[in-house]
């Protein structure tokens, strides 16, 4: 499959256009620096919060008991240490696996990703539901760890350490520093572990297609323009995915005349039908609209889509196949 292109709008050093394989551009944009860190912090409190609270629900569960933790070889002090390294256990979990259960998930974001309102996705798959791969989320968050937490740790120890290690002090927060401004210095504002990944943490557009879509008369098949119905078939349906489903629906939501006529020629030679002149949108909407359900009711019964160049897939099949989420 051709791999799409990408072009910047001099609209916006935000926006981008990627152009599909199938010629379709789609735009979307950027979240911004500032978006992307608050986002950080907003997990960043909520983690050290779950730390916090996981850590007083232990030892209020050691004190309730009588244990303590120097109560040497007796099943007490045994028992202590069963719960020390249960603490330890959650700690890590907190700090390692919160943003990958998150970025895994159908959303592509973390709480704090979606207070903000963006998301992660796969730069190349373009917005608004580029595939992330399972390998795609563990890298770029595997990264993380050299771009915040080891210098941080590093930084902080050697500051509280004395005034001897004031150069490694000052090191680690070189070594941070570096990274933090990674994303000042190229155009896309991609941090390292986004490079390594092939991700960009995108803003997620406003839900207004799903209610447009819901009162118009063409969506359930009917075009007031030319008072023709359209409704299609299974085998008809059957020829695009989830992917083809959202860049439709990005189609329709930007409302470029272009676009709704190119993309109702290619819809229409790909299933062998044709929509009249001047009704392409309510074609489209239809053809979106019956798509949608289709592909719906096979993820009730188990089965998902991800494109066009893919059988259906039973729900238990890799994650990396399923494919983005439907919108709504």
């Amino acid at each position: 499959m051709m791999a799409p292109s990408i072009s910047r709008s001099p609209a916006s050093t935000r926006q981008r256009v990627i152009v599909s394989p199938e010629g379709v551009p789609l735009h979307f944009t950027l979240a911004s620096r500032g978006a992307r860190a608050a986002a950080l912090f907003i997990d960043l409190a909520m983690i050290v919060g779950a730390m916090v609270g996981a850590t007083l629900i232990l030892a209020k569960l050691a004190d309730g008991i009588g244990l303590n933790i120097t109560g040497g070889g007796s099943p007490a002090g045994r028992a202590a240490e069963a719960i020390a390294v249960v603490w330890i256990v959650a700690l890590f979990l907190f700090r390692n696996a919160w943003f990958l259960f998150f970025e895994l998930g159908p959303r592509g974001a973390t709480p704090g990703k979606r207070i903000c309102g963006i998301r992660v996705a796969a730069r190349a798959r373009g917005a608004g539901g580029g595939q992330l791969t399972t390998e795609a989320v563990i890298a770029r968050n595997l990264v993380r760890d050299i771009e915040l937490f080891l210098p941080l740790l590093f930084f902080i120890t050697a500051a509280v350490e004395g005034e001897d290690t004031d150069l490694a002090a000052l090191a680690g927060l070189v070594w941070f520093g570096i990274f933090a401004f990674f994303p000042f210095f190229n155009r896309d504002r991609l941090r390292c572990g986004d490079v390594i990944a092939g991700t960009w943490v995108i803003e997620v557009p406003r839900p207004r297609l799903q209610q447009a879509l819901s009162i118009s008369e063409a969506a359930g098949g009917h075009s007031t323009e030319a008072g023709s119905g359209y409704r299609f078939t299974e085998a008809e349906l059957a020829v695009y995915g989830e992917y083809e489903l959202q860049a439709l629906e990005r189609v329709l939501r930007d409302k470029r005349a272009e676009a709704i006529r190119d993309v109702a020629e290619a819809i229409g030679r790909k299933i062998g039908r044709s929509s009249g002149s001047g009704d392409e949108r309510a074609f489209l909407e239809a053809y979106y609209a019956q798509l949608r359900a289709r592909l719906e009711t096979g993820m009730r019964f188990g089965r998902r889509k991800a494109d066009k160049h893919s059988s259906d897939k039973h729900s238990s099949d890799k994650h990396s196949s399923a494919g983005p989420p439907l919108p709504g």
